[in-house]
């Protein structure tokens, strides 16, 4: 949707900076909502308020947040998703423990694995895999071609041509994931460009993906911050992450670097266990 022919459409009596101002507002919300693969035409309530507590976490003034909030009103308003911006809180929350993204634990992502190849499904299994190992957004996975995958027997990328900053990127493509992308394509009949196809021999969408994910009891969001998480626990550079999982901010990167709940919890209890001999 194009934020500056709806302005145009729904403020037709205003100056050219008020129309600015509200584009520059709408503008930087998109941006936001872009890296958790969010986007103004099917807003939720939580994107609303986490972005308003975003800003306020980030020291921005009553002034400015109340501005863009106006602006995303108005927009909520002209594009019927009133239900995104009712009994929003405007103050700043109570600080706690930033913790890192909500990612799988080794045990996690080894169950997903089994589970998922003791399905059979050779699609399923490609799709978690390179989900899992290139960190890709659900939207972009969902828009790669055949063409943007090289697979040699000793490397293979993906190229991300329809990230959603339009701005493509190549990513390494792990033997495992290569493995199963090729398992899968072998088995393609149909001359489709599309990389991933749904039952009915359509370009796989981002629901449909979801749903897959959903049976096995997880979703795209944790297999790309997995993904994040481990390449940074692995001593890779920040910047270097940033640019492999298409951030903008090198500064969302550092997210991963913090502690998970069950790491807390787990470093609490070996420091309490009982010394041995003891009764």
């Amino acid at each position: 949707m194009d934020i500056a022919r709806v302005i145009e459409e729904h403020m037709a009596g205003k100056s050219d900076q008020t129309k600015r101002m509200y584009g520059y507002w709408l503008g930087r919300f998109q941006n936001w909502l872009l890296d958790s693969d969010g986007n103004l035409e099917s807003l939720t309530r939580a994107d609303v308020q986490q972005y308003i507590d975003w800003m306020l976490a980030h020291k921005k003034s009553p002034s400015t947040v109340s501005i863009a909030l106006s602006a995303i009103r108005s927009w909520a308003r002209w594009t019927g998703q009133d239900h995104a911006v009712m009994n929003l809180r405007t103050v700043r929350p109570p600080k706690v423990t930033e913790l890192a993204p909500q990612s799988l634990e080794r045990n996690e992502r080894n169950r997903l694995l089994r589970e998922v190849e003791r399905d059979g499904n050779l699609r399923d299994i490609a799709i978690v895999y390179v989900l899992l190992y290139t960190g890709l957004r659900v939207s972009e996975l969902c828009g790669l071609d055949r063409e943007d995958v090289t697979i040699g027997e000793r490397s293979g990328q993906v190229i991300v041509r329809k990230g959603k900053r339009a701005k493509a990127r190549v990513v390494p493509l792990p033997a495992e994931a290569r493995h199963h992308v090729s398992r899968y394509m072998a088995v393609r009949k149909d001359q489709e460009p599309a990389l991933f196809l749904s039952n009915y021999g359509q370009r796989i969408s981002v629901r449909q993906v979801q749903r897959i994910l959903a049976k096995y009891g997880t979703h795209p969001h944790a297999l790309r911050h997995t993904y994040c998480r481990t390449l940074v626990s692995k001593g890779m550079d920040l910047a270097a992450v940033a640019e492999l999982a298409g951030h903008s901010d090198v500064n969302m990167m550092r997210r991963y670097a913090k502690p998970t709940q069950e790491e807390l919890e787990r470093a609490v209890e070996e420091a309490f266990v009982k010394p041995t001999g003891l009764d």
